[in-house]
């Protein structure tokens, strides 16, 4: 639901970052981490809260608002993105963007959380005083979003970013070998600095990197992959809502994994888990 920061009620799960317009061929589509990454946490059975910003009138929230309590900071617009596709492949372009998300945004009723997932997809977010207000959740960045710039004409391009007193602080970062293409030498610079960082690298699995040590894990294979759209949210979440109801890092991968080969055998946003698929993955790594 939609609700005012000064009625929301406690939660397990904070999710803070801008939820997206996607300018498609078949119109505008509902897009970002966060919008995978409500669905996906509210699936796990927990109580979820958003903090984004956009245009409050802009019918997309709609689709978010069962999923948790969404506390939506007004703006001129929401963030909006459009990709064009040539022989080249993929460029994307920003349109417009929302406005900034801080800590005096954040309901008092969500200070205990006992998650806090930092989702950003165009730059919002990259605050410690954000973070603070969360001081004894367990913190997750899913770096994408700070890895973004844009020139007037909006085309994205990729920016360096490389923090490591919050790097220090992160329980999880996740970002994948798409993100950095650009500077594959980013891994390396940052591993040494953070508590748990998983790299993702589509079907082929990843590297979890603990104090900079890697270990390989797998993606499950699928048969007839769809959409890819999403997968690298629904894993990220996954992993932090198994992590705190499993406690084992290594379970909560697995589990992380699981559902995001689920998630490339749908379309879009549909590729997120059910409560169902939930249940079977961590039923499968606790047997």
């Amino acid at each position: 639901m939609i609700v005012h920061p000064a009625s929301a009620k406690p939660i397990d799960y904070a999710l803070i970052g801008h939820m997206t317009a996607d300018l498609t061929p078949e119109g505008r589509r509902v897009g970002g981490t966060v919008s995978y990454a409500i669905r996906t946490a509210s699936a796990f059975g927990l109580r979820v809260g958003l903090l984004t910003s956009a245009d409050p009138t802009d019918p997309l929230l709609d689709e978010l608002a069962p999923y948790g309590q969404v506390v939506v900071v007004p703006s001129d617009h929401t963030t909006t993105f459009e990709n064009a596709y040539s022989e080249q492949g993929r460029t994307q372009y920003i349109r417009a963007v929302a406005g900034p998300l801080r800590a005096e945004h954040v309901p008092p009723a969500w200070g205990d959380a006992p998650l806090l997932h930092v989702g950003p997809i165009a730059g919002e977010g990259d605050d410690l005083d954000l973070f603070a207000r969360f001081e004894q959740a367990r913190w997750m960045v899913t770096l994408q979003g700070w890895l973004r710039q844009w020139d007037a004409s909006g085309l994205v391009r990729f920016k360096p970013w490389f923090r490591p007193a919050l790097l220090q602080r992160l329980d999880l970062l996740v970002f994948s070998e798409e993100d950095v293409r650009q500077q594959p030498g980013m891994l390396h610079q940052i591993a040494p600095y953070a508590k748990n960082l998983l790299y993702t690298q589509a079907e082929r699995g990843g590297l979890h990197l603990q104090g900079g040590l890697p270990t390989a894990f797998r993606s499950p294979l699928v048969e007839q992959p769809v959409d890819p759209t999403g997968a690298g949210d629904v894993f990220a979440t996954s992993v932090l809502c198994a992590l705190y109801l499993t406690g084992s890092i290594r379970q909560a991968v697995q589990v992380g994994a699981a559902l995001a080969a689920n998630c490339v055998t749908r379309v879009g946003i549909s590729g997120v888990p059910t409560p169902q698929e939930v249940g079977a993955a961590l039923a499968a790594v606790q047997a």
